[in-house]
C-alpha cells in the first residue's frame, strides 16, 4: 500500500485495512495527510489537523443531509439525526445539558460501587471458567450491566444489546452493504420499542428507580423550561447504549489484547498497579475503540499546510492522530507510564465524550481487577476483529487465567 498511497480511498478499503491500518495511516500521514477520497472528502492523519477541526466551532456535526442520502427515510435516519452526537447547537447544547444530568458529579459516584460489584461478581465468573472467551464472558457483560442498570432494562433484554449497538453502528461505516442497512434499521426499531416502554413505565412510577438508574433524570430534567420528547428519550437512550457499549467493550477486549502481546508491560503492572491510571490512557491512545470520526466544515479551515474550503466533507483518523510521532514519541511502542499522554480517543470540543469519566472509572476497575486476579494470562486460541472500520475491536478473544 505505501508505494501507492495515493491511490488510497477511504470508501473502498478492505480487510487487510481493518486488521491492521497503522501501516497505511503512518503512509497517508507522511506523505499525504490530507487525503483526497475519490468522492471529494478528505481523510486526515496528523493530531494537529484533527485536534483543529475538533476544536473549531466551525465545523459541523449535523447529518441530515448525508444520512438523508446514505439511509433514505428509515429508523438509522431518524436516531442517527435525532441524538446527541450528530447535531450542532443550538440543539447540541440543549440536549447535551438535559443528558449530562445523567453523568453528574453524584450520579458517578453511584456509580463507582456498582461498578465494583458487577466486576467482582463477573471475574468470579470468569475464574470458574477458567479458559474463556474474554468478549463474550467478560469485555461485553460488563457494559451490559452498566447500561441496563442506567436504563433500566430488564434482564430479558440485556442478551440483545451488543447486536443492537453492533448493529446501528455498523451502519456508520463508509460504506455500508444492504443487509447490513436492514440490520441497523431492525436494531432501532425493536430497541425503540424496549426504551418506549419503559421509559412510559418509570414515567408513571419514578420512585420504583434502583441504585445508579439515570431514566428518571433523562425524563423529568429540564435545561430552561424544555425537557427531552419521548422520540428524544428513545433515540438517546439508544445513543447512550452505543456511546457506553460497544467502545466499553472493545476498550477493555483491545487492553487485553494489548497486554497479551506486551508482556514487559504486563508485568509492570503487575508489580506496580499504581500504574493502572496511565495504562488506561495509553490503552486508549493504542487501540482506540473510535478509529474514525467525521465533520463538515460549514466555512474555511486553514490547516499545517492548506486551506480546506467551506462544504468539505472532512473524516478525522483518531487512530491516525494517537500515533503521530509528532506528539508522541516512538508513538508505535506501549509504554503504560507514558505521559503527557494528549490521545483523542475521545475526541475533544463541545462533543467530547459526555461519558468519558465514566469510562475511565469503568477501565480502571475493570482492569485493575483483572490484572492483579489473574496474573497469569495467555491466549487459547485465535482472535478476530470486529469487521468494521471505523470502530475497533475484538469479536473474539479466547483466553486461559490461572
Amino acid at each position: 500500500m505505501d508505494g501507492n498511497i495515493r491511490d488510497f480511498d477511504l470508501m473502498s478499503i478492505g480487510q487487510d485495512f481493518i486488521e491492521d491500518p497503522f501501516p497505511t495511516l503512518r503512509a497517508l500521514r507522511e506523505t499525504s495527510p490530507v487525503h483526497r477520497n475519490a468522492d471529494g472528502s478528505v481523510f486526515l492523519t496528523r493530531h494537529a489537523d484533527c485536534l483543529k477541526v475538533y476544536q473549531s466551532r466551525d465545523m459541523l456535526s449535523d447529518k441530515k443531509q448525508e444520512f438523508g442520502k446514505k439511509f433514505g427515510q428509515c429508523p438509522l435516519l431518524t436516531h442517527h439525526t435525532t441524538s446527541l452526537i450528530f447535531n450542532d447547537p443550538p440543539y447540541h447544547t440543549v440536549v447535551r445539558k438535559l443528558i449530562s444530568g445523567a453523568f453528574t458529579p453524584r450520579k458517578l459516584a453511584e456509580f463507582e460501587p456498582l461498578i465494583d460489584e458487577i466486576v467482582d461478581r463477573l471475574l468470579d465468573r470468569v475464574e470458574d471458567k477458567g479458559e474463556l472467551d474474554l468478549i463474550e464472558d467478560f469485555a461485553k457483560v460488563l457494559p451490559t450491566e452498566i447500561i441496563s442498570f442506567m436504563l433500566g432494562i430488564p434482564e430479558e433484554y440485556r442478551s440483545k444489546l451488543r447486536g443492537y449497538s453492533l448493529a446501528i453502528l455498523g451502519a456508520l461505516d463508509p460504506v455500508v452493504p444492504e443487509d447490513r442497512l436492514q440490520a441497523g434499521n431492525r436494531a432501532v426499531t425493536e430497541f425503540s420499542e424496549i426504551l418506549d416502554d419503559l421509559i412510559n413505565h418509570r414515567r408513571a412510577n419514578p420512585e420504583g428507580a434502583h441504585r445508579g438508574e439515570v431514566l428518571e433524570a433523562l425524563i423529568f430534567g429540564e435545561h430552561d423550561g424544555r425537557q427531552l420528547t419521548q422520540e428524544e428519550l428513545i433515540q438517546n437512550c439508544i445513543f447512550l447504549l452505543n456511546a457506553g457499549h460497544e467502545t466499553t467493550t472493545s476498550f477493555v477486549g483491545n487492553s487485553i489484547g494489548i497486554l497479551l502481546d506486551e508482556p514487559a508491560q504486563h508485568r509492570m503492572l503487575l508489580d506496580d498497579p499504581t500504574l493502572i491510571d496511565s495504562a488506561v490512557e495509553e490503552f486508549l491512545r493504542v487501540q482506540s475503540p473510535l478509529q474514525i470520526g467525521n465533520r463538515l466544515a460549514s466555512s474555511d479551515i486553514e490547516l499545517e499546510d492548506q486551506i480546506l474550503p467551506a462544504g468539505t466533507y472532512i473524516h478525522t483518523s483518531i487512530a491516525g492522530a494517537n500515533r503521530d510521532p509528532a506528539v508522541f514519541d516512538d508513538p508505535d511502542r506501549v509504554d503504560i507510564t507514558r505521559k503527557p499522554n494528549r490521545h483523542i480517543a475521545f475526541i475533544t470540543g463541545i462533543h467530547v465524550c459526555l461519558g468519558a469519566t465514566l469510562a475511565r472509572i469503568e477501565g480502571r476497575i475493570a482492569l485493575g481487577k483483572f490484572v492483579k486476579r489473574f496474573p497469569k494470562l495467555q491466549q487459547a486460541g485465535p482472535r478476530s476483529l470486529v469487521p468494521l472500520a471505523r470502530f475497533r475491536g475484538y469479536a473474539t478473544l479466547p483466553i486461559r487465567v490461572t
